[in-house]
């Protein structure tokens, strides 16, 4: 049977309310008249990783940005430990945002900045008055995390993807957050390099506590690093629960999504014969 999505949030085995990091209540977002997410609520269990599945366009990035704010919505509400948020001014909003790490989906290093100057950045941000020696440590302990000690002074242009992935990932992780929000962290990779990010993932959880929330295409991924599994479509929940739940799913939608399938409308689309032009265009016909 599939979960609910009602505002009690979920229960352990012994019917006590787990401890709710984010929650959203009733959230509905539109782009003009376009409308992306439609009276969503759900909550964030903390030192969970929760992972945020649909197709392009059906609003997981959108749903990330409204926890951290970036993006405010048309109505609805927004909670952090219990705060909200939603309303709060940009000033108002540094000290949440520094208990929030994000990992973008194109990593958004900054090119002219050396790897270390890129995970100094947000400390720069946010603190004015430090010791520079203790931030050459952190930024030393960050890229031992993540496996790249020794980086310190390459710049992005001189790293793979999954390096540059993963020297974001230890940016994210700069101000010791409580959260961190993964956007597409896989898009990219080879599947080797993409199981290193997985690691990754499940080591920041381990090894810091931390909460994590990850959007992504990548069903192997999902099932790998996810406590929790929700489907967005159409900017609904239509899916919530562990990867058994998910694999086991009777919603057509979803069994399409998981396992790659083309739905039967959009085969017939593909497969209508349609007229061929008379002519057709040659190289030489664009030359000079």
């Amino acid at each position: 049977m599939e979960r609910q999505n009602d505002h009690k949030g979920p229960v352990d085995g012994n019917g006590a309310a787990e401890t709710t990091q984010i929650e959203v209540r009733n959230l509905i977002k539109k782009f003009g008249r376009k409308l992306v997410l439609d009276n969503v609520s759900l909550r964030i269990e903390k030192g969970k990783t929760t992972v945020i599945i649909g197709p392009s366009g059906c609003g997981k990035t959108v749903l990330i940005k409204h926890f951290i704010v970036l993006q405010r919505p048309t109505s609805g509400e927004v909670y952090f430990d219990g705060q909200r948020v939603d309303g709060l001014s940009e000033r108002q909003l540094s000290d949440v945002r520094t208990r929030i790490g994000y990992l973008f989906q194109e990593g958004a290093l900054f090119d002219s900045m050396s790897v270390a100057e890129n995970i100094m950045f947000p400390i720069k941000q946010h603190f004015k008055h430090v010791k520079w020696s203790q931030v050459e440590e952190v930024v030393k302990a960050k890229l031992a995390m993540v496996g790249l000690d020794g980086f310190q002074n390459y710049y992005p242009a001189n790293l793979s993807g999954g390096q540059r992935k993963r020297v974001a990932l230890a940016r994210a992780i700069a101000l010791n957050p409580e959260v961190i929000l993964y956007d597409e962290p896989t898009t990219g990779l080879d599947p080797i390099r993409s199981d290193i990010i997985n690691e990754l993932v499940l080591k920041l959880e381990r090894d810091l506590g931390v909460t994590s929330i990850v959007v992504t295409h990548d069903m192997r991924s999902a099932y790998k690093v996810g406590d929790r599994i929700i489907m967005l479509h159409n900017g609904k929940i239509i899916a919530d629960g562990d990867a058994d739940h998910i694999r086991d799913h009777p919603h057509p939608t979803v069994q399409q999504f998981i396992n790659g399938q083309v739905s039967e409308d959009d085969l017939a689309v593909l497969r209508m014969s349609g007229a061929v032009a008379t002519s057709q265009f040659l190289p030489r016909d664009f030359q000079k």
